[in-house]
């Protein structure tokens, strides 16, 4: 079995996903309503969550943990792979590398969680991929939760979004 979790809904795209590309594959999917969001939290309180719902999917049954949440890989993938080291893991990664090698102007942006620009993981993509280039990054404040209530499209979503990209 495939265990699968982010803070909330948006791990359902990558949920989608694996069920396309492996249609008879049995997943469990878990969105941890109960702490989302994770983007604001320290660190160390993500890593916990992790580690709890990880134990929890792996008595299930799973057989692969699926972070499909960057909040999540950035504080705990590392810390998962160490404690769990028969365990196969898949995190996201952030899209800095194939950014960094089509952009024409030298400028990247990055919209991601402050838990998320804090991690090691997003700290070791900039440093393999982005030398060189320059990366702009915003936390995007409100917008992990206009996601979470499923407005993707909305009028404070786009206000949000736009306050965010404008720079860049």
């Amino acid at each position: 079995m495939i265990g699968v979790f982010d803070s909330g809904v948006g791990g359902l795209s990558v949920l989608r996903e694996i069920r396309r590309q492996l249609p008879h594959a049995n997943v469990l999917f878990l969105a941890d309503q109960a702490h989302v969001p994770y983007g604001p939290r320290p660190l160390e309180e993500v890593r916990a969550f992790a580690e709890g719902i990880t134990r929890y999917l792996l008595q299930q049954g799973a057989g692969v943990i699926v972070l499909a949440c960057n909040t999540a890989s950035a504080a705990a993938l590392r810390y998962l792979r160490h404690i769990y080291p028969e365990v196969p893991f898949v995190g996201m990664e952030p899209a800095v590398k194939p950014a960094a090698e089509r952009t024409r102007s030298g400028v990247v942006g990055v919209l991601a969680t402050p838990a998320t620009f804090q991690g090691e993981l997003y700290a070791s993509v900039l440093e393999r991929f982005a030398r060189g280039v320059t990366v702009l990054q915003d936390t995007c404040p409100g917008l992990v939760e206009q996601i979470e209530r499923g407005d993707l499209d909305g009028e404070r979503t786009r206000a949000i979004l736009e306050r965010a990209l404008r720079p860049m």
